[in-house]
């Protein structure tokens, strides 16, 4: 159980969960992460501050501030839905508020996550299944092109994934599974698999 409460501490506001859903079946509705999950993870899997790291569906930001406060790491956080994006801007107002220097290690993007361009010094990617798996390949087709550009070992973290993202990334010949965290009581489902690159 996660001992602290992260939306007060960190000035943001991420717990309300989308009600209904999208006008398209490719994108999924939004849900923030459990802290404690996040929690988990990061025990197992800690960051570093050089790391930078990609939100695919972000929401209203949580991982993005968790992250930062965490390890001082970059992240980007892409979300398509213009009142999420509007809520993170608000709460990146928040966050900074005290941490003035730093805010430039902390990047919204409003578009849908196939149109963003990866940058040399991403590599990190997280997926909390936001959308089908026609959307998913064709990010990591973009991440493809973006490590012939600029080769470089790049991670992917995928959270409570579908059985699709899951066979998709476990045949791919450019990734390798590296480790798991087990976060519920469904084996199948409850649990981060994280993916690294392989040169």
């Amino acid at each position: 159980m996660c001992t602290l409460n992260y939306d007060k501490l960190l000035h943001i506001k991420t717990e309300e969960i989308q009600l209904g859903f999208n006008k398209s079946y490719h994108y999924h509705r939004y849900e923030p992460t459990p802290y404690e999950h996040l929690e988990q993870l990061f025990q197992e899997f800690p960051l570093h501050e050089t790391d930078h790291v990609v939100d695919f569906g972000c929401g209203k930001g949580r991982l993005n501030f968790f992250i930062h406060y965490l390890f001082q790491s970059s992240v980007t956080g892409i979300e398509m839905n213009e009142e999420f994006y509007q809520d993170a801007l608000v709460n990146l107002e928040q966050y900074t508020k005290r941490r003035k220097r730093q805010k430039e290690k902390i990047h919204f993007y409003l578009g849908t996550a196939e149109a963003y361009s990866i940058k040399k010094e991403e590599n990190y990617f997280y997926f909390f299944n936001p959308f089908s798996i026609q959307i998913f390949q064709k990010i990591i087709r973009n991440i493809m092109y973006s490590l012939e550009k600029d080769n470089r070992e790049v991670k992917l973290i995928l959270y409570f994934p579908s059985d699709e993202y899951r066979f998709f990334m476990d045949d791919h010949p450019s990734f390798s599974k590296v480790g798991e965290v087990q976060v519920g009581k469904n084996r199948e489902k409850d649990q981060f698999i994280i993916y690294k690159s392989v040169y």
